[in-house]
C-alpha cells in the first residue's frame, strides 16, 4: 500500500542527545508557513532528557512522532528508520541542532514544483543555501551560497549540498535510493548516488537554514573530514588515484573557502 500523502512532507530529524537544542529546532519545524508537514524524531538511545524532552513536545502537537530505535545505531540508521516511517510525498532531513526559518518549506515546495513544470518533470531532488551559526543559533554572516544545478561529476568536487536543506520528491526518487549507508558521510554518498542516478539536483539560492558550527562536530574536524571524503571517493565511488587527487584539490579548496 501506497502510504505517501500527496503535499505533505516528512521531516526527518536522527536525535542523540540533542536536549540542549532539540526543543529549539522542533519550534522552528513548527514556525512554517507551509503547514502540511509530519516531524519524525528518531531517538538513537540518548542518554540525556532528549526523549523527556520530545515527549512534552508530541504532547502539544499531533504532527510530531516520536520513533524510539532499540539500540543506538548512528545518524545513518537513525535516518533511515525514519524514512520507512515517513508518510509524505516529499522528504526532508533536519539535523537536531539546526534551526529553519519559517519560509523553508514553503520556498522549497514552490521552487521544487515549478522546477518540475517548466524544466523537468523528473526532477526529484533540491537543496538550499544557508548560513553557518553559533551555539545560540544567532548568525555569523557567513553564508554559504548554492548553484541552481549540479551533477554527479561536480558535486564530487563540492561541498555545497547541505543535509539540512535538502528536499525529496518520493513520487520520482524511491526509498530505497533515499537509504543511507552506515559509513562516515553518508549523507554525502547519498547525495552522490541520487545523482549519479537521476541526474541533476537543483540548488535554491535563499538563505533559510541555520546550521550550528561546533568545535565538537565531526565536519569541524578538518582532518577526519579530508580522510572521510578520501575514502568515499576510494571505497565507495571506487575512483582512481588520480581522479580521487583531482576531485580531492578542487573539494579542499572549496571546503576551505567555505568556511573562511
Amino acid at each position: 500500500m501506497d502510504r505517501r500523502e500527496s503535499g505533505l512532507v516528512s521531516i526527518v530529524v536522527p536525535v542523540y542527545n540533542a536536549g540542549a537544542f532539540i526543543a529549539e529546532t522542533i519550534y522552528s519545524v513548527q514556525a512554517q508557513t507551509y503547514r502540511a508537514w509530519e516531524l519524525l524524531l528518531v531517538d538513537d538511545c540518548s542518554q540525556d532528557n532528549s526523549r523527556e524532552i520530545i515527549r512534552q513536545e508530541c504532547a502539544r502537537d499531533e504532527r510530531l512522532r516520536l520513533v524510539v530505535q532499540e539500540e543506538n545505531g548512528g545518524t545513518a540508521k537513525a535516518r533511515n528508520r525514519g524514512v520507512q516511517e515517513a508518510c509524505g510525498q516529499y522528504l526532508c532531513f533536519l539535523d537536531a541542532d539546526d534551526l529553519w526559518l519559517p519560509e523553508k518549506l514553503e520556498t522549497q515546495l514552490e521552487q521544487l514544483r515549478k522546477i518540475q513544470e517548466t524544466m523537468n518533470p523528473r526532477a526529484g531532488f533540491v537543496f538550499m543555501g544557508y548560513e553557518f551559526a553559533d551555539a545560540s543559533g544567532k548568525g555569523l554572516g557567513k553564508v554559504v551560497h548554492v548553484p541552481e544545478q549540479i551533477h554527479y561529476r561536480q558535486a564530487l568536487k563540492n561541498t555545497t549540498i547541505f543535509t539540512s536543506t535538502v528536499m525529496i520528491d518520493r513520487n520520482i526518487i524511491p526509498d530505497e535510493d533515499i537509504y543511507m549507508p552506515c559509513i562516515a558521510s553518508e549523507d554525502t554518498a547519498t547525495w552522490w548516488q541520487i545523482l549519479k542516478k537521476y541526474g541533476a539536483g537543483y540548488g535554491i539560492d535563499r538563505n533559510l537554514v541555520k546550521y550550528r558550527r561546533s568545535t565538537a562536530t565531526l565536519s569541524s574536524n578538518k582532518m577526519t573530514a579530508v580522510r572521510r571524503i578520501w575514502n568515499l571517493y576510494r571505497r565507495q565511488e571506487q575512483l582512481s588515484v588520480a581522479e580521487s587527487m583531482y576531485c580531492m584539490f578542487f573539494w579542499a579548496f572549496r571546503a576551505v573557502f567555505r568556511r573562511l
